[in-house]
């Protein structure tokens, strides 16, 4: 058993590490050796060694979390190798089930940085896995297994490599793999481990897997699920209810599949509305084009509940506008930004508003707000002027567009080429649209392809254009076909009733 430490001796024991070690961790070659004198300096080796090993993984902790310097993390690696090497007298204390967690979370932010990866060799990750098993501590530590679990997140295949392995499941390691399939873009993947953990498992989930498992519901379109889920947490957990990210997350699945009506139930029923949670409702009303009730949010949000609208909620308010089309009550927002809610306007503003104006045709609006931008305009700003171009035929400034995205990177994107290509087609300029044609193929640019899913019956189909391999695609191709024949010809009342039911029989 560990004897007490007083609070003064750890902090102490911390800051003299650290005020000399961190300010030495620009470099990735920064000699660490000097630690083993620093620790006998302070009196913790060799009489105090569990003080010594407190003051190290409070290190480790520090320089695994600073992504700010990509040679931190570098560093946390090698005090760990000095730690599990007894070489260099005198030996520093061997690391326990706390230290390697802060290692897993080093390694972690070295694979979220492709260029430390590469300047490490090979991926510490692995090596680490294999540690944790030879030593035991896999999969029997908890703080192992989580710091585990993260450090696998980006790759679903390898997380679940992991999840299976353990022979006790908390909410939290549910809850890392549903998250990492979600943003590994296979939200139904996730939402069978949601019903696994309930069904199969009998894992009692808490706000934080709810959360995730409504989130991954809004990304499939589940409908349906996520009903179930908030019709589970009304039975079986209610006072969860008044989570404001859990609340949050309901509110934008609701929205965000349809049910608007919903939506502002459960935003309503929520005891306490933070900011977090009225930006989540005004980005609803967003999604749903309803520019006043969004903009009014924001002077409600301060008289209902006391909350000052954030740059979240103001973005949220401009959005709205730009789908609702009211240029001037959004123009007038960004303008009273500043002095009425006391938010700066950054570039996600002045881009919303670029492309509110590009959607409406007042293109060389667009350009004049984008010259007296405060900062740099970036690759959505140009981009939004770019579609606007493509949707009211501006060949000249689309060209304009285009360079400024080809200097900022956008060149590696297929999609900036196909549009300029779109917009010459559009002009009846044939020779350029093949000669942006040809630059595609030959710098061998790619584009993902965007996708739209619907949910039928509890079940999520999703589609992509010119889909060739969707197991039901004669049965679309036919109602297309034949939506686009009725379309054609103004049927009367009857034909528009047999229609229907043609369409309802199959």
């Amino acid at each position: 058993m560990r004897p007490y430490i007083p609070k003064p001796t750890f902090a102490f024991c911390h800051s003299l590490l650290a005020s000399r070690l961190l300010p030495s961790a620009a470099s990735p070659t920064a000699p660490l050796l000097p630690i083993q004198a620093l620790l006998v300096t302070a009196g913790l080796l060799p009489r105090h060694p569990d003080l010594a090993l407190l003051a190290l993984n409070s290190l480790l902790h520090a320089l695994s979390r600073r992504a700010a310097r990509p040679a931190h993390p570098r560093l946390a690696l090698r005090l760990l190798r000095l730690m599990l090497s007894p070489a260099t007298p005198p030996a520093l204390p061997a690391p326990d089930h706390l230290s390697f967690p802060f290692a897993l979370s080093a390694a972690a932010a070295l694979d979220a940085n492709p260029s430390s990866s590469a300047a490490a060799g090979t991926a510490p990750g692995p090596q680490l896995h294999a540690l944790l098993v030879r030593n035991a501590l896999f999969p029997a530590d908890h703080y192992v297994t989580t710091a585990l679990l993260q450090l696998y997140s980006p790759r679903p295949d390898l997380a679940r490599r992991v999840f299976d392995e353990l022979p006790r499941r908390e909410a939290i390691h549910y809850d890392l793999l549903i998250g990492s399939y979600a943003r590994a873009g296979a939200p139904a993947e996730g939402l069978s481990v949601f019903r696994t953990m309930l069904d199969d498992d009998g894992v009692t989930p808490d706000a934080v897997v709810l959360t995730t498992a409504v989130a991954a519901c809004a990304q499939a379109g589940a409908l349906d699920l996520g009903a179930w889920v908030h019709r589970y947490v009304e039975r079986a957990a209610p006072g969860l209810l008044a989570d404001a990210f859990l609340g949050s997350a309901l509110i934008g699945m609701y929205a965000k599949c349809g049910c608007l009506e919903e939506a502002v139930r459960v935003f309503d029923g929520m005891p306490e509305r933070n900011a977090y949670v009225w930006a989540t409702m005004v980005g609803a009303l967003a999604v749903h084009g309803m520019a006043a009730e969004a903009v009014a949010c924001l002077e409600r949000m301060a008289r209902e509940d006391g909350v000052r609208p954030d740059g979240v909620a103001v973005l949220g308010a401009l959005s709205a506008c730009a789908h609702a089309g009211d240029v001037e009550e959004g123009l007038r927002l960004l303008g009273e930004m500043r002095p009425r809610y006391g938010v700066v306007p950054g570039h996600e503003h002045y881009s919303c508003a670029v492309d509110m104006l590009c959607r409406v045709g007042r293109l060389e609006d667009a350009v004049g707000l984008v010259k007296i931008m405060p900062m740099a305009p970036l690759a959505s700003v140009w981009g939004s002027v770019l579609a606007g171009c493509r949707s009211h035929g501006n060949v000249e400034l689309a060209e304009v567009a285009a360079r400024e995205l080809e200097r900022l990177g956008g060149s590696a994107d297929e999609g900036v080429y196909v549009q300029l290509s779109n917009i010459y087609l559009d002009a009846n300029r044939k020779d350029d649209a093949r000669r942006v044609r040809k630059l595609i193929g030959g710098r061998g640019i790619k584009k993902l392809p965007a996708y739209s899913a619907l949910e039928v019956d509890g079940e999520v189909s999703s589609f992509v254009a010119d889909d060739q391999a969707h197991p039901r695609r004669f049965e679309i191709w036919e109602v297309l076909r034949l939506l686009a024949d009725q379309m054609a010809q103004k049927p009367n009342e009857e034909e528009s009733v047999e229609l229907i039911c043609v369409l309802a029989g199959m």
